[in-house]
């Protein structure tokens, strides 16, 4: 479904990401991980088109899609949940859904809210609060439900684990479990390495800008480099 070929990104002199090639196949939870600086979200804003690649390629479904806008990438079904959630604070929970759905018709949004408030209850509940007034697992929530309401097939999630509880952590990776038995593939760029590897099919581990390790989740959560590197194990 998604391929990225020997890409790498440039911020002035430095480079951020080397080389990286790695692939998504249909139907896939992917999961890219490494420490801070790995290269991971300059990766991932690539394949969602914020960042400029200066070698390299990206294709959806056979297709070159790099160089394209943020918006004609949408529109083509990648949606981005952002590090940090960034939802808009003072606008309502619906208003912050409604954006999501901007390039879809009245009718489709309608539907996809439907949707969106059956995956997430409390959001229906708080449709009328200020996003900002959401306690931080609830914005992530609302984070992931704006980016659904694009209809993606193809979902890129930055670091959605951080600054949650333990508990708050485990509800958000089982929701993303239940999008992609909903059809959604996910790219997924996480730190917390238990909690990806464990939801995921296939990893990527990076490391200074690079490509270190790869293979089945399964097979990484063995592997002895990545349990003392990754898992805290000694």
């Amino acid at each position: 479904m998604l391929e990225i070929s020997e890409v790498s990104v440039r911020y002035g002199q430095i480079e951020a990401v080397k080389g990286v090639t790695l692939s998504v196949k249909k139907n896939e939870i992917v999961a890219l991980l490494g420490v801070n600086g790995a290269g991971k979200t300059s990766t991932l804003l690539a394949v969602a088109g914020i960042n400029k690649i200066n070698t390299g390629n990206i294709t959806l479904e056979d297709e070159k899609i790099d160089g394209l806008r943020p918006d004609a990438l949408v529109k083509k079904g990648i949606s981005l949940v952002p590090e940090g959630r960034k939802i808009f604070g003072k606008l309502s929970v619906l208003e912050n859904l409604e954006l999501g759905g901007y390039l879809r018709s009245k009718n489709e949004n309608r539907e996809k809210l439907e949707e969106v408030f059956e995956i997430f209850p409390v959001l229906k509940e708080r449709k009328g609060q200020p996003g900002g007034t959401l306690s931080g697992g609830e914005q992530q929530m609302l984070a992931i439900g704006r980016a659904l309401m694009s209809r993606p097939s193809l979902m890129l999630m930055d670091e959605p684990s951080l600054g949650l509880s333990p508990k708050m952590e485990e509800l958000v990776f089982k929701v993303i479990g239940e999008i992609n038995k909903r059809g959604v593939t996910v790219l997924l760029v996480e730190q917390n390495a238990n909690l990806a590897l464990n939801i995921a099919h296939r990893a990527y581990v990076m490391e200074t800008g690079k490509i270190k390790l790869s293979g089945k989740a399964g097979d990484l959560l063995k592997n002895e480099e990545v349990r003392k590197l990754y898992l805290g194990e000694s």
